[in-house]
């Protein structure tokens, strides 16, 4: 499948609005490569191979090793994420599944044993940043393609 649409030059104003919320989430105090692994782990469950695509390059030119994104799917059975990334990447399952999943009192509370208010705000922010940008590339058509 092909893009459908061009939609940088379809609705420039928009994607504006998008990429400036794209820089905004770059200046959080978010750890650069936990966001991609955030990136990564929300295109899994959207299957947005475009996304994952990119986010596996970008982490790897951060130097994320080839075992943390092999394995970032089965997060909770490694030992090699700390705590406070495994809260951040189980936020992220939570708040991209949110019609089925919610996020409950308990997950809040974990996850603010690791980040402060604004933290948290941040980390929703990122997860629902990609998660439109995967519904934008798979409503548009977009695929992973080899370079």
């Amino acid at each position: 499948m092909e893009q459908r649409i061009d939609y940088y030059n379809v609705a420039p104003e928009a994607l504006k609005i998008m990429m400036e919320m794209e820089k905004y989430t770059k200046t959080t105090g978010i750890d650069r490569k936990l966001r991609e692994l955030i990136k990564i782990r929300a295109s899994q469950i959207n299957g947005c191979a475009y996304c994952i695509n990119m986010h596996t390059t970008d982490a790897r030119k951060m130097g994320e090793t080839e075992q943390r994104l092999y394995c970032v799917s089965a997060w909770k059975e490694c030992e090699f994420y700390t705590e406070a990334e495994k809260v951040a990447l189980e936020l992220t399952e939570y708040v991209t599944l949110i019609p089925t999943k919610r996020v409950p009192v308990e997950l809040y509370q974990r996850v603010r044993e690791h980040y402060d208010e604004k933290q948290y705000v941040d980390l929703v922010l990122i997860i629902n940043q990609i998660n439109s940008w995967n519904r934008i590339s798979i409503a548009m058509g977009i695929i992973a393609t080899e370079k």
